[in-house]
């Protein structure tokens, strides 16, 4: 490139009436770019947001990995063994024991429903924290101490309670058809039915743990589900979060049969791979905001290409070169892309970091289990559209600089 294309290229840019502003055609294609990057930005940030939160309320009650065990009963007898193991290998933090069933839940009355009964171990138990489940309490204590001292407390969700209307000091039966045997006097299968008293009530703002899920000390649990002293497996808490599936198989490697792992990508692969294709889609789909910016710049050179064909093939005849003329139409479209993408990235990040910072858009609690919309912008993810924005303005001008450089001299300056 040359100084004289470049001077030509933003002679070409500027309006007719020697103004060093920019031409209104221009301005227009700027536009267009400027919107489609800040929208993507935008809501590829919004994704991210809400991926993030989502991901953060999963693993309030779930830990990076599960220890399992195959067999009948998938329970693992010798889990102080494993869990000693387990703690040998590279990347481990913390391990605890953990019981997970199912059963039913009354408060006395006619009303029962299905929920999730996971015994941990108590505080002052001895076995560190693997999950921060308990620093969300939001009334009573996160603790199985009851008041006659037999450690038959439960710390239930909050939609829980107020479904059954139970809070700290009332009680609840647990209904567990775990072990049940056949009455030979009647020929029926009878329950266990466990007394509990609600100690706590937590809070994590994910539907289904706030919803089902029943806590109880490891030992209550252990009696619940009719396994004596075994455990349903171990959990794992690790260094880094997203080394967690490689500490997993080096877990299944130093263990070996018949444990398996499972980590946290896994357990829930379904939901995040969903997440992906709803924010790949949305990216499709705000990335022909650009597409469509990117038919202006096609639009705007054509124009500039029609409008100044007498002064190309004057130029052309005065010895500028084709690639020279090319040049000069290339420089145009790319500028208008950079600046366009440049003006979208500082809209996109600001409008981001008002929506975070601001929380202009509320959401119902109630509904969503968040207070206003989340925004976290990626830098991976920026530079995808920084780049996608500047190639699409590339490919735009070739066309128009093509044509340009295919003038012929004599047939341009004839040219009304």
């Amino acid at each position: 490139m040359t100084r004289l294309e470049l001077a030509i290229a933003w002679r070409y840019l500027r309006s007719r009436r020697g103004s060093r502003l920019l031409s209104f055609i221009s301005v227009i294609a700027i536009a267009g770019v400027a919107i489609g990057v800040s929208a993507l930005i935008i809501i590829i940030g919004v994704m991210n947001g809400l991926q993030h939160d989502l991901r953060e309320k999963i693993l309030v009650g779930s830990p990076d990995i599960r220890v399992l065990t195959y067999g009948d009963d998938l329970t693992m007898d010798s889990w102080r063994f494993a869990l000693k193991r387990v703690r040998e290998v590279h990347g481990v933090v913390a391990v605890a024991p953990f019981v997970q069933s199912e059963g039913a839940m009354n408060a006395g009355r006619t009303y029962a429903s299905g929920v999730y009964v996971v015994g941990i171990p108590g505080p002052g138990s001895g076995y560190p924290e693997v999950t921060t489940v308990r620093e969300h309490a939001v009334r009573g204590k996160f603790s199985f101490v009851s008041k006659d001292g037999t450690g038959h407390g439960v710390v239930i969700g909050n939609l829980l309670a107020s479904r059954f209307n139970v809070w700290p000091g009332d009680s609840i039966n647990l209904i567990s058809v775990a072990g049940i045997q056949q009455n030979a006097a009647t020929g029926g299968y009878v329950p266990r039915v466990y007394r509990y008293e609600v100690t706590g009530v937590f809070q994590t703002g994910m539907y289904e743990y706030d919803n089902a899920y029943v806590y109880i000390g490891l030992k209550a649990a252990q009696q619940f589900a009719g396994i004596d002293s075994a455990v349903t497996g171990l959990e794992v808490s690790t260094t880094d979060r997203w080394n967690a599936g490689v500490v997993a198989s080096a877990i299944t490697e130093h263990l070996g049969f018949p444990y398996r792992t499972v980590d946290w990508q896994e357990q829930n692969h379904s939901l995040f791979q969903a997440l992906k294709l709803e924010k790949l889609g949305m990216g499709v789909i705000l990335l022909l905001i650009v597409i469509v910016a990117a038919f202006n710049i096609v639009s705007t050179l054509s124009m500039v290409v029609h409008d100044k064909t007498r002064e190309i093939g004057i130029l052309k005849a005065m010895g500028l070169r084709s690639s020279a003329v090319r040049n000069i139409f290339l420089v145009q479209g790319l500028v208008i892309g950079a600046v366009g993408t440049g003006i979208g990235l500082i809209l996109g990040f600001a409008g981001a970091l008002a929506l975070d910072k601001y929380k202009f858009i509320k959401l119902d609690p109630s509904v969503y289990f968040i207070d206003h919309l989340p925004v976290t912008t990626q830098a991976r993810d920026v530079i995808l559209i920084v780049v996608a924005s500047l190639v699409i303005a590339g490919l735009a001008t070739l066309y128009p600089a093509i044509q340009a450089a295919k003038l012929y001299p004599v047939d341009a300056i004839r040219s009304e």
